[in-house]
């Protein structure tokens, strides 16, 4: 059984019943055979920080970042050496069944490298090309254009990613002197949002007039700053119609990294725009880096945009839950699904979108229960010492004893066989 206007890509599935948020139409850019924008699902992607030039370190983190769901992933291309590694990288990932589009990062000097390494050009999907640090002057329209010929000459998409800790100077000088003579000076936040949208209009014309079509833009405008990165997306969606790619400058790390991202990408997600999102954590020592994905995983999951894995509602807890059983059986549950995913989804399509229950009590129990695909509801204070399972909305069993946990993932295992086969 599949939830209504669910459809299985791959590994993953992708929802079309949002029908409360409108996507944006853009253009539709393939990006080493995955395809964004428009109907298409939002993609998710990562950026490597190992030193590219050790091969070995950069291809075992792509391997994981992928593992965990990215679907394009970003590598520094900052010097010849990282140049020359990169047709190397894409070798041995293509040669242990990695076809995840590899994407380069470019700063300062990316016109000279995509033209000295025009291996490097060929292996990657796509370039990024931040308009602050191509040049200045006419370098930089020269060093801006000799990229984007790169691009058409092996047929690849490039990135347009504006980020305001490395503005266009001279940009942003003339819009201070603007605003400098206003009998009202805009804030200074206004000035810099203004110049980044001018900047990747201006990025985006420039290519467009260059010959690079619009199957072969994307665009992003990168703040650190939640309320400043929403308005700036917010102003900057209506004036293209090319995907766009969302994501915090820095987010910092931690719970505080997690929050930030979640709550500014939400906000975004929520109003149809954003075609593609990257979660960009500091790195925590013992920490993946692949944690980066798995926010990515889980907040298209929570939005219902796409389903990696069955989704698990558990009870929080309460002054009636004298007992921690529930606590317990939703860790199981989260641990089986886990090492079972794999397994299920060759076998199994559609079993991203299963929804279960694990409850605590009688107050919300029987109906998240109910709502759910398979549900039980555990006994709290001074309740009967009983657990109802419900199975689409009808309870199906009561389980009693020392063995429910045993038994609610034998009935959860069977729903899986009878309803996704």
């Amino acid at each position: 059984m599949r939830e209504g206007g669910c459809v299985s890509m791959g590994h993953i599935v992708f929802c079309r019943g949002m029908k409360h948020i409108k996507r944006r139409k853009t253009s539709v850019v393939d990006i080493g055979g995955i395809l964004m924008g428009s109907d298409h699902p939002i993609r998710i992607q990562s950026m490597t920080n190992t030193v590219t030039q050790d091969v070995d370190a950069t291809v075992a983190q792509i391997q994981s970042l992928a593992d965990a769901g990215s679907e394009y992933v970003r590598i520094t291309v900052n010097d010849i050496n990282a140049a020359k590694s990169v047709p190397e990288i894409v070798h041995q990932l293509r040669d242990q069944g990695y076809n995840t589009p590899i994407i380069g990062d470019f700063h300062y000097n990316g016109h000279i490298l995509l033209t000295k390494v025009p291996k490097a050009a060929e292996a990657l999907a796509k370039y990024r090309i931040n308009p602050g640090n191509v040049g200045k002057g006419d370098k930089r329209d020269d060093n801006f254009a000799t990229m984007i010929q790169v691009a058409k000459d092996v047929d690849r998409p490039v990135r347009i990613g504006v980020n305001w800790g490395s503005i266009d100077q001279q940009l942003l000088d003339a819009h201070m002197d603007a605003n400098a003579k206003r009998s009202t000076p805009k804030a200074f936040n206004d000035i810099m949002i203004d110049t980044m949208i001018e900047s990747a209009q201006r990025s985006v014309e420039a290519a467009l007039n260059l010959g690079l079509g619009k199957d072969r833009i994307i665009v992003s405008v990168k703040m650190s700053e939640i309320p400043d990165m929403i308005a700036a997306y917010e102003r900057v969606a209506p004036l293209i119609d090319v995907p766009i790619h969302l994501g915090l400058t820095e987010a910092g790390n931690g719970i505080k990294g997690i929050t930030c991202s979640a709550a500014a990408l939400a906000i975004l997600l929520q109003q149809g725009i954003g075609d593609t999102i990257r979660v960009s954590l500091t790195p925590e020592p013992g920490l993946p880096r692949s944690r980066e994905v798995d926010v990515c995983t889980n907040l298209l999951q929570t939005m219902g945009f796409r389903f990696f894995k069955p989704t698990v509602t558990s009870c929080p807890g309460c002054g009636r839950t004298d007992s921690d059983y529930f606590v317990h059986l939703a860790k199981d549950v989260n641990e089986h699904i886990a090492q079972k995913i794999n397994e299920w989804r060759p076998k199994y399509p559609g079993v991203e979108a299963l929804k279960i229950a694990v409850m605590g009590c009688v107050v919300n129990g029987p109906g998240e229960s109910k709502y759910a695909n398979i549900g039980i509801s555990l006994p709290g204070l001074r309740e009967n010492p009983a657990a109802p399972v419900y199975i689409d909305g009808e309870l199906s069993t009561t389980l009693r004893g020392d063995n429910i946990t045993q038994e609610f993932m034998a009935i959860l295992d069977e729903y899986i066989q009878k309803n996704y086969s």
